[in-house]
């Protein structure tokens, strides 16, 4: 009758009745070997190390027993050693926050052999790990850690403990300013050429914020929603704030100087604007300070790294910003080093196949943010993609959220009229069916000998080379064949189809945007049009005035506008279009959907309808499912829903090289 049920009973009876008891004058004794006598935490403590010319603080969290400090971190790290089931974050989690964990503190205090256990609240524990993060485990031997600036948004995880604070207020307030960046509204600079929506302002506002706390963003809205105008409205009212006493610097692919020179004009002619551009640009070395913006190309940057390094910037701006989304290349190499109060990537696609083009944005903003290229391998890219583990990319999240504004047309640009997407199958003819098999066989066979040497990771240039083939067969077969195609024969039922197509959606009067990512067979479909005597505009890599076709296609002078994927998915505003052709299908649904936006975008007042042209049971199909599951990797990360596995498995590749399904052919009677 005297022995409670449970060790948690036992507990609770310890720390809630005797105090109660001996309140009553009842007089209490322990015999030495009583498991549960239970030394009383006097007071929870934090101690911030912060000094404001420094990117970094230490932090140090504990408790306060018999008038002692005792640092939780080397306590936690313990546990974590002697039962780490209690320290894991789903253990942890399953704890009410009233349940106790009991900790022995001998060989943390001072005075050595006196035994002594304390009882720590789950209710306190979880703000403080989830504080501590993934940091604690690392720090072995230390009694703080040490974290980024950026860092502070941890702190208000313990805003509702009871703690006793040393220092922080001034990172407890950045920390509260940062949490709360994105509800900002700011001013609109005087003489903007433009009125800005709504959500405009608030990226205009955002950016602002982010100046003022001194670290860098992406912003990574969609397609048509004005990230140019939004990056012009911000440096105009830094020039009127009397902040623009060094040029602002803009990277960009060659294609897009043309934008930002006519936009810049338009909206912010305030601005004094330098195109560092062509091969006279040497001359305006010496001028650089005089200006209030530069703009220059990502080719053009690591050759002239050497003098934009020594120029003083007050804001760095990366437009189309995934150029850079392998570190090492030299674009990337030679960005990281010019000197900027402010750095800003402008992306609708920041993330396009995997997490580390995220890393690679982020290790330009604010070096160390996430880590360096082998941290984030194995706490984000190695979870989220290959595990799946949802928890490591909430993390993520949590981790880029203030860094990073994403918009989607959806949400912010209701006034659009709808988009209708439709796939338009289209069959092989019997000569493509007869050359696709032959070459399927054969790139099957390479592509297999190559795995078995070099396995699936080692294998990928193969592998792309052999899909480009039969993707090629699925266009057109004068793209594989040296020898010319029997001329009373077609060479492409996918060609034949486009055609068909045309003459139908001409008769609707329709304006036509046709994208192909192979410039040959542009060409092609160019000598199919010109023998119909269909006038066309045409923009390649190759094309010198980029200003041309738009107009001519703008104004209505021509129905139909021929661009490649690469040279057209960048930078173009083409409204007058309302049908969008894909003639075929890329790997990567990020790069089709900017294609797409050069019509869906913001001033188009007529619903769009986009076609992509499928070659049923070909790979073109299987690039199609593929898509999919990329889109959800990107939607997992940038708009913070769930992650997707699309990592090429041996069985996608199986797929990719299967047979074509077998067709009933009609026979003649």
């Amino acid at each position: 009758m005297f022995e409670l049920p449970t060790d948690k009973a036992w507990l609770s009876f310890i720390l809630d009745e005797l105090p109660r008891l001996r309140a009553e004058g009842w007089q209490i004794e322990m015999s030495e070997d009583f498991g549960f006598d239970v030394t009383p935490v006097d007071d929870w403590y934090a101690v911030v190390d912060d000094e404001p010319e420094r990117d970094w603080f230490d932090l140090e969290l504990g408790i306060i027993v018999n008038g002692e400090r005792l640092s939780l971190l080397p306590i936690l790290i313990n546990l974590l050693r002697t039962h780490p089931e209690l320290m894991t974050a789903s253990g942890i989690a399953k704890r009410r926050d009233d349940e106790q964990l009991l900790v022995q503190l001998n060989h943390f205090t001072q005075r050595g052999g006196v035994p002594i256990q304390v009882a720590l609240p789950y209710g306190r524990l979880k703000p403080v790990l989830a504080t501590l993060g993934d940091f604690y485990w690392r720090e072995d031997g230390n009694n703080a850690i040490r974290l980024s600036t950026a860092d502070a948004t941890r702190l208000r995880q313990l805003d509702d403990l009871p703690l006793v604070w040393q220092g922080g207020d001034r990172l407890r307030q950045f920390s509260e300013r940062l949490v709360n960046i994105k509800d900002v509204r700011g001013e609109v600079p005087e003489g903007l050429n433009a009125t800005l929506r709504p959500y405009q302002l608030e990226g205009l506002s955002w950016m602002q914020a982010l100046r003022e706390l001194e670290v860098g963003g992406v912003l990574a809205d969609d397609m048509g929603l004005g990230k140019t105008l939004q990056t012009l409205a911000h440096l105009l009212l830094e020039k009127q704030a009397g902040r623009l006493d060094r040029p602002a610097l803009v990277v960009m692919p060659t294609s897009l100087i043309p934008n930002w020179m006519d936009e810049a004009k338009h909206f912010t002619p305030q601005l004094n604007v330098l195109a560092l551009f062509g091969t006279q640009r040497h001359q305006d070395f010496k001028h650089l300070q005089e200006y209030d913006l530069i703009l220059t190309t990502y080719a053009l940057l690591p050759r002239d790294v050497e003098v934009l390094s020594q120029q003083l910037l007050h804001v760095l701006v990366l437009d189309e910003a995934q150029y850079i989304k392998n570190p090492n290349s030299k674009a990337a190499q030679a960005a990281r080093q010019l000197n900027a109060r402010q750095r800003l990537c402008l992306s609708g696609t920041p993330l396009e196949n995997h997490l580390g083009e995220l890393w690679s944005l982020f290790h330009f903003l604010m070096p160390g943010w996430l880590g360096d290229a082998k941290q984030f391998n194995s706490n984000y890219r190695t979870p989220i993609e290959k595990l799946g583990n949802e928890q490591r990319l909430e993390h993520l999240n949590a981790r880029i959220k203030p860094f990073l504004l994403r918009r989607t047309k959806e949400q912010v640009a209701t006034e659009l009229p709808p988009k209708t997407e439709i796939v338009h199958w289209v069959e092989l003819n019997d000569t493509q069916r007869d050359v696709y098999e032959t070459m399927r066989l054969a790139m099957d066979k390479k592509v297999r000998d190559e795995i078995t040497r070099k396995g699936v990771g080692r294998s990928q240039i193969i592998i792309l080379e052999a899909l480009l083939k039969l993707r090629q067969v699925c266009c057109d077969l004068r793209l594989v064949n040296s020898e010319p195609v029997n001329p009373r024969q077609s060479s492409s039922g996918k060609l034949d189809s486009l055609m068909e197509m045309l003459e139908e959606l001409f008769a609707e009067n329709r304006k036509i945007l046709l994208f192909s990512q192979f410039t040959s067979m542009l060409e092609l479909i160019e000598a199919e049009l010109k023998q119909r005597g269909i006038a066309y505009s045409l923009l390649t890599g190759k094309t010198r005035d980029r200003r041309v076709p738009v107009q001519d296609f703008q104004s209505g002078k021509h129905s139909i506008f021929l661009i490649s994927l690469k040279a057209g998915g960048t930078g173009l505003n083409l409204t007058a279009a309302d049908t969008v052709i894909h003639y075929d299908p890329w790997w990567n649904p990020a790069a089709e959907n900017q294609a797409t936006d050069r019509a869906y975008r913001i001033g188009q007042d007529k619903p769009v309808f986009v076609y992509k042209m499928i070659a049923r049971g070909t790979v073109e199909e299987k690039i199609q499912h593929l898509q999919q599951e990329k889109a959800a990797l990107a939607a997992g990360v940038l708009d913070g829903r769930k992650a997707g596995d699309w990592k090429l498995q041996d069985e996608d590749i199986a797929a990719l090289f299967a047979p074509l399904p077998v067709v009933a052919k009609k026979v003649k009677r």
